[in-house]
């Protein structure tokens, strides 16, 4: 397993239920309490679910829009699990070679879904990363992500609304535990859902993300990092100025 800033995967366990890693996190939920004009830097470890449609480049240029100064990396080959960034050399030459203020993380898509997964692989991983994270003195964030439009009946979660309560549960379950802050994307999509909006989301395969579905979860990343709505900002992507306010709505509602 490698290495992180000095801590391994064993030493990462000392971060029990409302426990705290030898360094303290950053204040705040990301970049709220820094000027604006200072360089927000952002770090994404995730998988096709951040890759798709380039979500950093998005939430970069939204945050531009808002009058933020921010910089993107993102680690996100296909169906990549939070244990296999634990082990990846580059991502840990990369969390310790830069200084960044957030890091995201972002499991692979059904893991969060099932209790079994989650305590035998994504809740270790989650751990040690955030004390990684946080001796990098950066502020980790979860990425709560969004079911399958059928949900997974193959493990007995026959709908959507099924999938995403067991995913918004793996996630908060883990933040809770570790003083971690989520960004509610998956919350978003289900706001979004109650308003007609599901065919719109999702491709055409029922787990990966349009367009649309990549700018609900900028709009959401902006106003978890920054600590403000989305509402009014004026990158649009390639959606149309009503289309992107309906989402930045739905955003501000959600986070």
């Amino acid at each position: 397993m490698v290495l992180l800033v000095g801590l391994s995967a064993v030493g990462a366990g000392m971060v029990g239920c409302g426990g705290k890693s030898a360094a303290p996190p950053r204040p705040g939920p990301g970049c709220a309490h820094i000027d604006p004009s200072v360089t927000c830097s952002v770090l994404f470890l995730g998988n096709s679910y951040t890759a798709v449609n380039d979500l950093p480049t998005v939430f970069r240029k939204l945050a531009t829009s808002g009058g933020f100064a921010v910089s993107t990396k993102a680690i996100d080959p296909g169906g990549t699990t939070l244990q296999e960034h634990l082990d990846d050399p580059e991502m840990s030459a990369t969390l310790t070679g830069s200084t960044w203020n957030v890091v995201v993380m972002q499991d692979q898509s059904e893991i969060p879904s099932v209790e079994s997964l989650r305590q035998g692989e994504m809740y270790p991983a989650v751990r040690a990363l955030v004390s990684g994270i946080r001796e990098a003195r950066a502020e980790p964030l979860l990425f709560e992500t969004w079911a399958h439009s059928q949900g997974w009946p193959e493990n007995g979660l026959l709908t959507y609304d099924q999938m995403q309560a067991a995913i918004n549960q793996g996630y908060l379950s883990i933040g809770k535990e570790l003083d971690v802050a989520t960004a509610p994307v998956g919350s978003a999509w289900s706001l979004a859902l109650g308003e007609r909006m599901g065919a719109l989301l999702w491709s055409d395969d029922g787990s990966h993300p349009t367009t649309m579905g990549t700018y609900l979860a900028a709009c959401v990343f902006y106003a978890t990092i920054f600590g403000r709505s989305p509402r009014g900002l004026s990158y649009h992507a390639d959606l149309s100025a009503a289309e992107a306010a309906q989402l930045q709505r739905i955003a501000s509602q959600a986070a």
